[in-house]
């Protein structure tokens, strides 16, 4: 699905957290003409325990080019973050590491998945998120964060680990949507009704792609963040391994949930066959019910001039009897063979 439009200058927060105390201070640092100066000075000059989280929603080129600069962050990454289109990913450009992640969300009026993006820089004193899209998973992380300050004095990987939990938590939301839509919709497949259902089927069933093709390639880039690295602290490696145990089974159960609508959308297409079969047996029965009182009409209408039965005085009424009689057989060895 499309993602959210463009923002303005002024979707831009900026938090200082203190790595001793895990507390934040939130400064200015929208990037308005003539505005805060002051805010990037204070930016650049951050204590050695301190780092930065600046969080910018849909920001325009020029504006994160800006602050990339302000940043030292690679033209490739300030690329990615603003085209926009990424598939999950990680990436290192020096001591910089760019994280691509989708954003999930289920409109349960539609029954479809929407799609955003977020990308995450981390540098050594800094965390920079860009957003696109119509939900901000930046919030839920900054309010984690501000009832885990012990988290937040692990430094910028904090941010990461908030972020990507958030959004794990979403997958999973998602998830158990979609079984509930699929569940509902199992029913109505094996249901008596004539309903045809199998345009919601493949809906739902391309919603689910769209959500697989978000979530498996995240698996294998939240691998590595699951063991201790150099550059970070070993306490925040317990946090990755647990996200990245939500998120294996949340993969998991989207490729259950795959597989159950194929599943479904066969059975479906099956019971349709099978409906268009009976459909045409019955047709083949009336047709040769019909066919006996058919023949005798019209023998009896060649108008031949020497038939016996003309003549006769209950020609008419056995006549009539032997057109109910064969039909009745017929209409009894068909409701038998459960043609009608």
């Amino acid at each position: 699905m499309e993602r959210g439009g463009g923002s303005t200058r002024e979707d831009m927060e900026c938090v200082i957290y203190r790595e001793q105390t895990g507390a934040g201070e939130r400064i200015d640092c929208r990037q308005a003409d003539g505005g805060s100066q002051a805010a990037l000075n204070r930016l650049a000059g951050l204590k050695p325990d301190e780092f930065a989280w600046i969080r910018m929603d849909g920001p325009r080129q020029e504006d994160l080019q800006r602050m990339g600069e302000h940043l030292n962050l690679h033209p490739l990454a300030i690329e990615d973050a603003v085209q926009a289109h990424q598939r999950p990913k990680q990436e290192h450009y020096g001591d910089v590491l760019a994280v691509a992640l989708k954003t999930l969300w289920f409109i349960e009026q539609t029954a479809d998945v929407e799609t955003g993006e977020v990308m995450i820089f981390l540098g050594p004193s800094f965390a920079l998120t860009v957003r696109h899209g119509a939900t901000d998973p930046t919030v839920e992380a900054e309010r984690r964060l501000a009832q885990q300050p012990d988290m937040a004095q692990l430094g910028p990987v904090a941010v990461l680990h908030a972020v990507t939990d958030v959004i794990v938590d979403a997958y999973a939301q998602a998830a158990a949507q979609v079984r509930t839509d699929l569940t509902e919709l199992e029913r109505h497949v094996f249901s008596p009704a004539r309903d045809d259902l199998t345009e919601r089927i493949y809906s739902l069933k391309r919603e689910v792609v769209e959500f697989r093709d978000a979530i498996q390639p995240l698996v294998p880039v939240m691998q590595p963040f699951t063991t201790v690295r150099e550059d970070w602290p070993r306490q925040v490696v317990p946090y990755f391994r647990d996200v990245a145990d939500h998120l294996t089974r949340t993969d998991a159960e989207v490729r259950a949930l795959d597989d159950l609508l194929g599943s479904a959308l066969d059975a479906h297409l099956a019971k349709v066959s099978t409906w268009q079969n009976d459909d045409m047996r019955r047709i083949s029965a009336w047709a040769a019910i019909l066919a006996i009182p058919t023949m005798v009409a019209g023998i009896y209408g060649m108008n031949f001039a020497h038939m016996p039965e003309l003549d006769w005085r209950y020609g008419y009424p056995c006549a009539l009897a032997a057109m109910a009689l064969g039909a009745g057989l017929l209409y009894r060895a068909f409701r038998r063979n459960g043609w009608l």
